[in-house]
């Protein structure tokens, strides 16, 4: 008896220690089974306490009225599947008639009490089906992306969102986005799993860096054009614009709209045409957007509406063309010119990281989805990468990046270097990688400190 006492108390240190220290594991060894037996056995009750049954049937009432039988109970959403995964249970739930969608959202936060889960979630699947994730601990508190991730082209893998699930950065469905916070807050880290996940790709990467190239020009092997000063930034942009004209003619070229040719073979983008016209897709990453809508003088002014107008026209035409946009910024709102507003409504996809002000939410979320600005405030400064991720749909995620260091950038950068791609029009613009530029750096900083 005092060894299988000894036993136990030994299991439940265990127990509590995987909870605290590693509640992955606690959850995939003791904390899954735990949960489906308290969900299972709590069901019908903390639905009906959650206001999520409805009245039985007339003809149910009417045939225990006949036959003398007990009043049947109120019926609550039938579990068509259970699921569980890594971070937490997906459940299926068959609505009755009379439910909605939004009942279940509505309950949401009273069922993690009732269930005792870290987070609930809950989409309409389809008319009647609406599935419930449920997550068992805090999955962003230490990032672990999964193994295996639905990686397609120009579909990156950037985040893990609070419900467990894995955060895409697809190009194709949201061509142009904008990633708005207030110094470390997180903006580097989610703009290098960008950058990482891209460079496995067949695409080409343009990046404009205003703070001297710092951000981006460590990943200069894996890039096609960089710029580090806005003069460089405005012929960057102009030379992406002649690109995207020149594509548009290859399109025009090979739309195939005749008579006798079957419609689903019309081009109307790049991604319509045959392999061997396709021009590769280019991922324009802009740090620090404000640097380049700044001037003092008469001359500073003409450059930055230069830039402004080019910007607007890659946002507006860009997509078919296959150039997509990735604009960083601490702020991003009318102060910043004549322009700026137009080109922010261009940008469907929103993330924004702990911001200084409501107002800064509001230039992200103000437009799309306003329930996420309250949301966007509320990012406490201890956790860096935690952000707020929205699109013109309305919908919103609490998503944070897994920590990838600069060294772990460059190393996937240089890895992928041969899939560089030479663009013509950008050749003047390539990145001349040199080994001197250390040294003479160093001598520049001994000669200025002597």
């Amino acid at each position: 008896m005092t060894a299988l006492t000894v036993a136990l108390v030994l299991v439940a240190v265990a127990v509590g220690l995987l909870r605290w220290r590693r509640p992955a594991w606690y959850w995939l060894t003791f904390g899954v089974t735990l949960a489906v037996v308290r969900v299972l056995v709590r069901y019908g009750s903390v639905m009906d306490a959650c206001g999520l049954t409805v009245p039985p049937a007339r003809w149910r009432l009417a045939l225990a009225r006949a036959i003398n039988r007990p009043t049947p109970e109120f019926r609550a959403p039938r579990i068509l599947r259970m699921r569980p995964t890594r971070t937490g249970l997906v459940l299926r739930l068959r609505l009755r008639p009379g439910q909605d969608a939004f009942d279940v959202a509505a309950a949401s936060d009273r069922l993690r009490h009732s269930f005792a889960m870290y987070g609930v979630t809950s989409r309409e699947l389809r008319s009647g089906v609406v599935e419930v994730r449920m997550t068992g601990y805090d999955v962003l508190k230490r990032v672990q992306m999964p193994a295996e991730t639905d990686t397609r082209p120009m579909r990156v893998p950037v985040a893990l969102r609070q419900d467990g699930s894995v955060h895409y950065r697809d190009y194709r469905a949201i061509p142009h986005a904008l990633t708005l916070g207030a110094t470390e807050s997180g903006k580097s880290v989610y703009q290098r799993n960008l950058v990482a996940g891209l460079a496995p790709m067949d695409v080409a990467l343009v990046g404009i860096d205003c703070k001297q190239g710092v951000e981006l020009f460590p990943l200069a092997r894996r890039f096609s054009a960089l710029a580090d000063d806005p003069d460089t930034a405005a012929d960057v942009l102009d030379a992406l614009v002649v690109r995207m004209e020149g594509i548009y003619q290859v399109i025009r070229a090979q739309q195939r709209i005749a008579a006798d040719v079957p419609d689903a073979e019309i081009a109307a983008d790049i991604w319509d045409l045959p392999d061997h016209l396709r021009p590769v897709p280019v991922v324009v990453l802009i740090d620090e957007v404000a640097e380049l809508a700044l001037f003092t003088t008469k001359e500073e002014e003409k450059r930055r509406d230069r830039i402004i107008t080019a910007l607007v026209r890659l946002a507006q035409l860009g997509r078919a063309a296959g150039i997509y946009l990735e604009i960083c910024g601490q702020r991003f709102g009318s102060e910043l010119g004549k322009g700026i507003t137009m080109l922010r409504a261009q940008l469907s996809g929103r993330t924004a990281h702990r911001v200084n002000d409501e107002t800064s939410a509001n230039m992200a979320f103000g437009d799309i989805a306003p329930d996420a600005v309250l949301a966007a405030i509320q990012i406490p400064a201890e956790m860096r990468g935690l952000a707020i991720s929205g699109d013109s749909s309305g919908g919103w995620h609490r998503i944070r990046a897994p920590h990838t260091s600069l060294r772990q950038a460059v190393n996937i950068c240089n890895r992928h270097a041969d899939r560089t791609p030479d663009l013509p029009e950008l050749a003047s613009f390539r990145p001349v990688l040199s080994t001197s530029a250390p040294t003479s750096l160093a001598k520049a900083a001994s000669s200025a400190t002597g």
